[in-house]
């Protein structure tokens, strides 16, 4: 992403857009305003000024700190840019950019100026984006977790989110971690116990986790996809959902983090839950779904 955001034309912008990059600017010090550019054309006529006035001694060492600086704080402004140009085609109608904390904005730049892979950028802009939408949606915790996640770990979640079915909340639906379905995707039993380790799921492989409570009918989404199960109990019913669950931070990135749905699986899926009786096989076939995993 250039650095055409600095300078743009706010009136071809929706409200929205232009209230968010307002905002950024007001938080950050101006870093889309024209003035910026200026700041940085001083600064360099300033070196230039500096280098060749003979009554001035200026070192090779400062000389170069200093555009080591320049350098560096260009990088900063384009991955800044980079991020929110990728963000604001992701705000919709009903988004509150006017509601974000100062403090929010300040800490999300703080820690995402230094991102400059293509892949880490969409995320980050993803987070931008939902922050603005729904103001609150992203602790700044989940921020700081998200400055220290690799590209590698990042991959591997997406991966894991393959998996994720909407049962009144996001969940990893892994029974078996050597089922043929799982090691398509790659995800083994060192990588759940990584993602533990780094605090995005809780993986618990002997006796797994219970979804409790539940009505005697209630409908699950894989993607959007509609899913009616039916459980032999009046009400408070449980139903096993494997061995991961998302921890907090897991469940705040679940529904930006990019991953796709796997037709293979939901087949899976509803194998399992016929063989555990929570469905019938008439009721098998609702149709293809998309989008995230989250309803």
């Amino acid at each position: 992403m250039s650095g055409e955001y600095a300078i743009i034309n706010l009136g071809d912008l929706s409200r929205p857009a232009t209230v968010l990059i307002e905002k950024i600017s007001d938080a950050v010090g101006g870093v889309f305003r024209p003035f910026q550019i200026v700041r940085v054309a001083k600064a360099e006529a300033e070196a230039e000024r500096i280098h060749a006035d003979s009554q001035i001694q200026i070192s090779d060492l400062q000389r170069r700190a200093f555009y080591r600086w320049l350098d560096e704080e260009t990088r900063k402004q384009r991955n800044i840019e980079g991020i929110t140009g990728q963000a604001l085609p992701q705000l919709n109608d009903k988004s509150q950019p006017e509601k974000l904390q100062d403090d929010w904005i300040v800490h999300f730049f703080d820690k995402c100026r230094l991102v400059s892979d293509s892949q880490m950028q969409q995320l980050w802009a993803r987070v931008l984006a939902g922050e603005a939408n729904v103001p609150g949606s992203y602790s700044k915790r989940t921020i700081d977790f998200l400055s220290s996640l690799d590209k590698a770990d990042a991959e591997l979640f997406i991966g894991l989110l393959t998996f994720g079915w909407s049962i009144g909340f996001t969940i990893p639906l892994i029974y078996n971690t050597v089922d043929p379905i799982y090691a398509k995707h790659r995800i083994y039993f060192g990588d759940l116990c990584h993602l533990q380790s780094i605090g995005l799921i809780q993986f618990n492989q002997v006796t797994g986790y219970l979804r409790q409570g539940l009505p005697q009918k209630c409908t699950v989404f894989y993607y959007g996809r509609p899913l009616e199960i039916e459980f032999k109990g009046e009400a408070d019913n449980k139903m096993e959902i494997g061995q991961v669950l998302l921890s907090k931070i897991g469940e705040q990135l679940a529904p930006i983090c990019g991953s796709q749905q796997d037709p293979e699986f939901y087949t899976y899926v509803v194998s399992k839950w016929t063989q555990l009786g929570y469905i019938k096989e008439s009721k098998t076939d609702q149709g293809p779904g998309d989008g995230a995993p989250t309803t």
